[in-house]
């Protein structure tokens, strides 16, 4: 059993491949842009999106809250990254140095078992897209997102941006200035998918940023899970990730969005997510963030019809030189909603975890109901966790609960153990293990080979 830090082992996720780049920019002038989308093939329509995009992050500041960015220089990111090859729905058609990669954290052998369709993208370009046979005949599209854009024009101009406005903050300008890259899923009414869909972001080149853009619309009585890994080596410079999701689930839809976020410690992760809720519609948020340097993420759920629900999962690691900082926040705009929370955190050699949530319940929503349970285990007194409720209700008929824990390893549960013929750093590593089961049960792993070797990774080099 691993029960050192130092004892886990990441080199399967710092595979560094020496793939050619056939196109690489820098910088956030308005010439950049316009080269970015002459590049993609792009109609005006969305090269005027991310004109006005530019405009709005030169004039945003960074939020005044939260971890600092003021290191994050962006003059020295790599605003684009085009790899050498063009996108195959065939496996064996991907670059040698590319497929390997991912052969490696295992995508190809999890499509195999489990997965109806499945994308790769390798820094600002999906290299890879296929869709299974079990999708055909449902009536289900799924795309990689710049050929959404062609293929389905209306469809992508009535729901993108719809959910996150470009000026919604800072990063999400940034993002509509450079996105590159994501999937788009649409589930036709009555569609029920047996099996998930997945994407997988690569962030490859040293010094460089990624800005997919997801797009899901559930419509109604039908349902989805979709699953997205991330990932990154090790480097000695900053890279930037500031993707976006924007999600739809319609009248009694139902979607299930899973993701884990493996990046590494020199990871800049600012992603921004939101999703709709229409009537009797659930959403469930399935979320793990391990890695980077800072984190920046709080999905954002708006549930606009009566009995909509929301549900959350989530679990974050931070250990040294880390600031996670995560949450949720959700709208309750009509009567009979409900909102579910079950957050865990593990902190260790000065890391900092942190979770906010902000709940907002309107005048019209009566009978809704917000259950948060938080709990934080920190393994040293060098690490930090915080919990920070913002909550607006404004009617008399919401039943609220939010519970929150911060607690270190007790001396008698080690001592417990320890009786039962096992070392202390045993003990500490099985009590860690007990701490995150109820949450790392969550995670579609039988999906993902990747997720297994994460949680592994993580949870059981947690002690140091």
């Amino acid at each position: 059993m691993k029960t050192r830090v130092e004892e886990a082992n990441r080199n399967i996720y710092d595979i560094v491949t020496d793939s050619p780049s056939e196109k690489v920019l820098t910088g956030l002038t308005e010439d950049t842009i316009r080269e970015i989308s002459k590049l993609k093939g792009e109609p005006d329509w969305i090269l005027d999106i991310r004109l006005k995009a530019l405009k709005y992050f030169n004039e945003a500041k960074d939020p005044t809250w939260g971890p600092d960015l003021s290191d994050l220089d962006l003059s020295k990111i790599n605003t684009y990254v085009k790899p050498k090859t063009n996108m195959s729905d065939k496996w064996e058609d991907v670059p040698e140095e590319i497929k390997d990669v991912f052969d490696k954290l295992g995508i190809p052998e999890a499509e195999k078992k489990s997965l109806s369709g499945a994308s790769a993208q390798f820094d600002s370009e999906v290299v890879y897209h296929n869709v299974n046979h079990k999708l055909e005949g449902t009536g289900a599209i799924y795309l990689d997102f710049d050929s959404a854009i062609k293929k389905y024009p209306e469809l992508i101009k009535e729901y993108f941006t719809k959910a996150v406005p470009l000026n919604d903050h800072k990063y999400i300008s940034l993002h509509y200035a450079l996105f590159s890259g994501g999937s788009f899923v649409y589930i036709p009414k009555g569609v029920k998918l047996e099996f998930p869909l997945q994407s997988y972001f690569r962030l490859n080149s040293k010094g460089s940023g990624q800005f997919e853009h997801t797009l899901i619309i559930v419509d109604e009585d039908a349902s989805l899970e979709f699953i997205e890994g991330c990932s990154a080596p090790g480097y000695n410079s900053d890279n930037l990730h500031a993707g976006c999701v924007e999600l739809f689930v319609k009248k009694n839809g139902f979607l299930r969005f899973s993701t884990i976020e493996n990046w590494s410690k020199n990871m800049y992760n600012l992603n921004t997510k939101k999703c709709y809720v229409e009537e009797n519609g659930k959403i469930e948020w399935v979320m793990g963030s391990f890695g980077s340097k800072i984190s920046m993420l709080y999905p954002m759920n708006i549930l606009n019809g009566r009995g909509a629900q929301c549900e959350f999962t989530g679990i974050s690691f931070a250990g040294k030189g880390q600031n996670l900082d995560t949450g949720i926040k959700v709208i309750h705009n009509a009567e009979n909603t409900s909102c579910t929370v079950n957050s865990k955190s593990i902190s260790k050699d000065g890391g900092i975890c942190t979770f906010r949530s902000n709940v907002f319940v309107s005048k019209n929503a009566k009978n809704t109901k917000v259950v948060f349970d938080c709990a934080s285990l920190m393994l040293d007194s060098e690490s930090r966790s915080d919990t920070i409720p913002v909550d607006r209700i404004e009617n008399n008929d919401t039943t609220y609960s939010h519970e929150a824990s911060i607690g270190k390893i007790g001396e008698e549960e080690i001592f417990y153990i320890m009786s039962r013929g096992f070392s202390e750093d045993e003990a500490k590593s099985l009590i860690v293990r007990g701490f995150a089961e109820p949450i790392s049960k969550s995670f579609p792993v039988e999906y993902a080979v990747e997720m297994n070797r994460l949680i592994d990774l993580e949870l059981e080099g947690a002690i140091g």
